[in-house]
């Protein structure tokens, strides 16, 4: 009966990606609280990058300006002096060049063509040069001088065209006197003026004008038809305008999306006035700065103080007073939020810091305790494996014992009923010899038994037995030993004494008693024996006989 045990090995196991789960959660938690989510719309921060590189090439704009400017002069400085007339005509033109680049050099072109029309002795031109002194002293904020200047000129004596300049001219002037004064009083009053003078201009437009139609918006909006100057302003938009009068319109157009409430089309207006009036080397504007309030509002002071800066160094290089103010004022506004943007910043920070360093020791005491269990399992399944291993070899032996057991208990009943038999049938015959009385009959039966041959039969049948178990144990035992020491079997000899024994060994009868009485030896001579076998071997005498008990049955 064969007994057999068998193992299967369930073990959990708590895999090592567990832990990197764990800390991909960590960053993921960590990234969307230290993401600083901007609160523009898309179109917004396409515009703004659009922004920041006409910024960066300004410089380039503004040195094609500065060529203009070279070649006009070095054009005025070839002309005679008695070339007054196109003197004049040449300091308009530089006049032109400078007038929404740089203040100071506009009021002194603007002044040479006042000299120059007073040589001419011109009414008309003196007017001319007057308008363009009050146009460029509105564009620096000194309005007292605009008007005095606006009040020398006596609009009757001035053809159509200096009417038209003039009307436009005066209605701008009362339009930025409401935007200064900003009073519940004085401002309706203004707009008012303004608006009668813009009447009075459109009178003259003959023909389809850019200032008519910006103009005639610009009335409107001021008026709060906002409907009605915001198809005004989309109809210019939509047309073909320089640089110049696009950042004019937009900017204008951006004012009624702001009354409107419509923030981020008013942005991005501004954004398009802004680069508009970079790529024209425009100085004297509103665009960038009316976008860093913008900006400012909505919480972007990254790009609020990038625009305001800008409009810094250009209300400085114009020369413009009221805006320089203008500036100056919202700048340590924005200035101071973002102090304190980086301060509620640096907090925060802090506070993540904190919530990470947390969450990392949560992280590493997590994967501690899940090594250790790792750990423990690896000892729990080695441990298992080691027994799986001993319960393998006990099953092994245990077939093996079977297997001995029913071949030597085969063997025993085998030899015993032989012997049964042998003894018998001599019984019979030493009755029948007695009976007879035939004793020396009797005498030589007995004498003519021979032991020798009989534990020869028996050892013989003992090694055939053995070695249908153990086939290789004479090759494997032979293995232990130098060639020259191996066991050498006579013809038709199954195993020697030498074999014998450790056929006993293998077998599990290792006490040298027992195998003494079995093979009739005395317990010193199985002694020499084993002990002679052993130093001849090529492995030490305690490892001997466990390589013996390896040699495998079949």
């Amino acid at each position: 009966m064969e007994s057999k045990v068998c193992c299967t090995l369930y073990y959990p196991k708590i895999p090592y990606s567990t832990v990197m789960k764990c800390f991909i959660c960590l960053l993921g938690v960590l990234a969307i609280s230290l993401t600083l989510f901007a609160n523009n719309s898309p179109a917004i921060d396409s515009g703004l990058i659009e922004l920041k590189k006409a910024i960066a090439n300004a410089p380039r704009y503004d040195a094609k300006r500065i060529d203009q400017i070279e070649q006009a002069r070095h054009k005025l400085e070839r002309l005679p002096s008695s070339a007054i007339t196109k003197r004049f005509q040449q300091c308009e033109e530089l006049y032109e060049l400078f007038k929404v680049f740089q203040y100071d050099s506009a009021f002194q072109y603007a002044r040479r063509m006042e000299v120059l029309a007073l040589q001419l002795n011109d009414s008309s031109a003196l007017a001319q040069a007057n308008l363009k002194m009050a146009f460029v002293l509105l564009s620096s904020g000194m309005f007292k001088e605009a008007g005095d200047r606006l009040d020398k000129i006596v609009p009757a004596t001035l053809q159509d065209a200096g009417k038209l300049e003039y009307y436009f001219t005066r209605g701008r002037y009362y339009y930025d006197l409401a935007d200064y004064s900003a009073d519940s009083y004085y401002e309706p009053q203004y707009i008012r003026q303004a608006a009668s003078c813009i009447d009075s201009a459109l009178a003259f437009c003959s023909k389809p004008e850019f200032r008519c139609a910006y103009y005639q918006g610009l009335k409107l909006r001021k008026e709060g038809n906002l409907d009605a100057a915001l198809q005004a302003f989309k109809r210019l938009l939509d047309g073909q305008l320089t640089n110049h009068q696009v950042a004019i319109v937009a900017s204008s157009l951006s004012a009624v999306y702001i009354q409107r409430k419509d923030m981020e089309t008013a942005i991005n207006l501004l954004i398009q006035a802004a680069i508009a009036d970079i790529h024209s080397s425009t100085k004297e504007t509103t665009a960038i700065f009316s976008l860093s309030e913008l900006l400012f509002a909505a919480g972007d002071l990254k790009n609020a103080s990038m625009c305001i800066e800008y409009a810094i160094d250009d209300a400085k290089f114009y020369g413009a007073r009221q805006r320089k103010v203008q500036v100056s004022s919202i700048l340590p506004i924005i200035e101071s939020e973002k102090v304190n943007m980086v301060e509620e910043q640096k907090m925060k920070l802090i506070i993540y810091a904190l919530i990470a360093t947390f969450l990392l020791l949560a992280l590493i005491v997590l994967a501690v305790i899940i090594f250790q269990q790792n750990k423990k399992l690896e000892r729990v399944k080695s441990q298992l494996l080691i027994a799986s291993v001993d319960q393998k070899n006990i099953n092994n032996q245990l077939l093996e014992a079977n297997k001995i057991k029913e071949e030597y208990i085969g063997y025993c009943f085998h030899t015993n009923s032989a012997y049964i038999h042998k003894i018998e049938k001599m019984k019979k015959q030493l009755e029948q010899k007695l009976l007879d009385k035939k004793t020396s009959e009797a005498t030589f039966l007995v004498q003519n038994i021979n032991i020798k041959q009989e534990r020869d039969e028996l050892f013989q049948h003992f090694d055939r037995i053995f070695l249908k178990i153990f086939p290789h144990f004479v090759k494997d035992f032979n293995a232990l030993f130098r060639e020259e020491d191996q066991v050498r079997l006579k013809d038709n000899e199954l195993l020697n004494t030498d074999l014998r024994i450790f056929a006993l060994i293998r077998l599990g009868i290792d006490d040298n008693e027992k195998i003494a009485q079995i093979l009739e030896y005395s317990v010193n001579t199985i002694y020499t024996y084993k002990t002679k076998i052993k130093n001849k071997s090529m492995v030490s005498n305690d490892e001997f006989e466990e390589r013996i008990m390896t040699i495998k049955a079949t």
